[in-house]
């Protein structure tokens, strides 16, 4: 297997991998095209379907936006992302319909080794994230590899999500903890 297949197999891979190294830098570039596009409607939803593995119909992602690879996030209709989200796409990134990241909003899903033998290989391990329809993470949020948030979830400011959370919640802190059924 390549690293690529590899990775879009949910495997361990090497990141530094010439194919790899290609698709981030094209992904770089498009949303380097992306951040500067202005206001121009048209052309920042054709950049966002040209970098995305899939947009939804009212996608708004306030620049700057980074990502690492584009093609492995999948946004549904009605998205809203404030300024400076980042979104690491090594593992598949999936949000559902009806969802808003508050500003600084960041989205991993990508490991290292805990070894440092093993982390200076390169080497990393993907894991999912998963975000259903309905969820607001306030601004500042981070959601961890491998965390699956449920349907209709309010995440609050700052919090850091490190594990999955049910549906029709309310979570904050760090580690986010629910704290209320919504």
């Amino acid at each position: 297997m390549t690293e690529k297949e590899k990775m879009l197999a949910g495997l361990p891979y090497l990141g530094g991998d010439p194919e790899l190294m290609g698709d981030k830098s094209r992904a770089r570039v498009l949303a380097e095209r992306y951040n500067a596009s202005g206001e121009d409607a048209q052309e920042r939803e054709t950049l966002l379907r040209e970098l995305l593995g899939a947009c939804g119909e009212n996608v708004q992602i306030k620049p700057p936006f980074h990502c690492d690879y584009g093609y492995r996030i999948k946004i549904g209709k009605n998205f809203l992302a404030n300024f400076d989200c980042v979104i690491l796409d090594s593992g598949s990134v999936e949000i559902g319909d009806n969802c808003m990241f508050g500003p600084q909003t960041c989205i991993y899903s990508l490991n290292h080794p805990l070894d440092r033998e093993a982390r200076r290989t390169g080497l990393q391990f993907p894991k999912p994230v998963r975000i259903g329809n309905d969820v607001w993470l306030g601004g500042n949020c981070v959601v961890l590899p491998g965390v699956t948030i449920g349907n209709n979830v309010v995440v609050g400011a700052g919090s850091v999500v490190t594990q999955d959370l049910p549906d029709d919640c309310l979570a904050v802190g760090n580690p986010a903890r629910v704290v209320k059924k919504l």
